[in-house]
């Protein structure tokens, strides 16, 4: 028999229990229904608390309602540098390996690691001794051989005499003749032995080459040194003047050379890897007569005094060379430019102090600010932070100073302009 019998089986007999229970199952829904109010008004106080509090920061951030808070700057007139930027490599005029010409046993070293040499400073010798000997052998040599022409000479100049006299035969003579040709024809050989001992023996003594620096000593005092030596002794190298080598797009090679044809001298400017401290200023020196056709670029050298030496061999720098400077242009700062399908744009404000896209021409720039060719005129107010929350209509809200694109940006003179491209961006819409 089920269960569910049973209890109908029990109410049956017992109309009390019946009653008990038909209450109990009416009972329970009005009590769920009375725990679900409560909730449901304590959830709404909860967020009656929460809710302005959340309106509060929410317009804290926001601004002014339907407002997008922006940073502007004003364009300006200004002078702007045309300016090229490269990296180039710091080359000396001379690096020059000093290796002995002869062979023998280094008996001096005349310089120390790092010094500074001037053009025929003492810096090594090698022993001179079988070079002098060699050179008295060949004196030796050339001494007899002219006591040996002088007597041969006497001798022709006696059978000529016999000759003339018929005394002796013509062939005596002319066996004489050539025994004289042959003594001077021995005595030049052996003078070019003495030419040549007396050269080996001044290249026993090693000088500098150049002006310069001298590096570390590639041998010691002791060690026999040879001709066919691959390191030799030392490495002298010249820093004052040294040369900046480095190149530029093809696409700007007529404006330097433009330059160069009308006999400007144009300023180049040497900073460190970071592009932030300068290390030298110096000249442009020369072009290269071809351009590398592997990448398009044509190579420049730049002359430097580098008299405080910071500028090393082979030494990686950023380059700026001043091209050519335009005067009373209008400007902007480089961080208002945007670039869209359509092209280059800008932000405006407006007199109603909403955002407007607006197409403009670029022309010249240092990194911080770039002349404007058109779109722009001094005095209007360009977007330069803020331009990825902004779409065309959008009201602004402006601070109250409003920086002005004229002045150039901080740093030393002509220092290098720090690489900021140009946002990305909304797109200009179409309009």
């Amino acid at each position: 028999m089920g269960s569910q019998q049973v209890i109908e089986d029990i109410t049956k007999a017992n109309p009390t229990a019946e009653r008990q229970a038909r209450r109990g199952r009416g009972a329970r829904p009005v009590v769920i229904a009375a725990l679900a109010l409560v909730v449901a008004v304590a959830a709404a106080g909860l967020w009656g608390m929460l809710a302005p509090w959340g309106s509060q920061q929410q317009a804290k951030r926001d601004g002014p309602p339907h407002s997008v808070p922006v940073g502007v700057a004003t364009a300006d007139k200004a002078d702007m540098p045309v300016m090229l930027e490269a990296i180039g490599t710091v080359t000396p005029l001379a690096t020059v390996t000093v290796r002995t010409q002869i062979n023998g046993h280094l008996t001096q070293v005349g310089f120390q690691e790092g010094q500074r040499v001037r053009k025929g400073d003492f810096l090594a010798e090698v022993d001179p001794r079988p070079y002098q000997a060699a050179l008295e052998q060949a004196e030796g040599q050339l001494a007899r051989d002219q006591a040996l022409l002088r007597n041969a000479e006497v001798d022709l100049n006696r059978y000529r005499q016999l000759v003339a006299e018929d005394s002796i035969a013509r062939q005596t003579l002319d066996t004489q003749d050539s025994l004289v040709r042959q003594y001077r024809g021995t005595i030049k050989v052996d003078q070019a032995q003495v030419n040549t001992a007396q050269l080996n023996l001044s290249y026993c003594r090693i000088v500098s080459p150049t002006d310069g620096r001298v590096g570390l000593r590639q041998v010691d005092q002791g060690n026999y040194v040879q001709t066919s030596d691959v390191n030799g002794i030392v490495v002298v190298t010249q820093l004052q003047p040294i040369t900046v080598v480095f190149t530029i797009p093809e696409d700007n090679l007529q404006k330097v050379l433009a330059r160069v044809r009308s006999g400007a001298t144009l300023p180049v400017s040497a900073y460190d890897r970071a592009g932030t401290v300068l290390l030298a200023t110096g000249t442009l020196a020369t072009i290269d007569n071809q351009i590398d056709p592997t990448t398009g670029t044509v190579k420049l050298k730049a002359l430097f005094d580098n008299l405080d030496e910071r500028l090393f061999p082979n030494q990686f720098v950023n380059v700026r060379l001043l091209v050519d400077t335009v005067h009373d242009v209008p400007v902007i700062p480089a961080a208002a430019v945007q670039r869209g399908a359509q092209g280059t744009y800008v932000y405006t404000i407006t007199a109603d102090t909403t955002a407007a896209s607006r197409l403009v021409t670029i022309g010249a720039g240092d990194g911080e600010r770039v002349q404007v060719l058109s779109g722009i005129t001094a005095g209007e107010r360009v977007v330069v932070d803020g331009i990825d929350r902004l779409r065309d209509g959008s009201k602004v809200s402006v601070p109250a100073e409003v920086k002005s694109a004229g002045e150039p940006p901080p740093g030393p003179p002509g220092g290098p302009a720090t690489h900021r491209p140009a946002q990305a961006g909304p797109q200009r819409p179409d309009r």
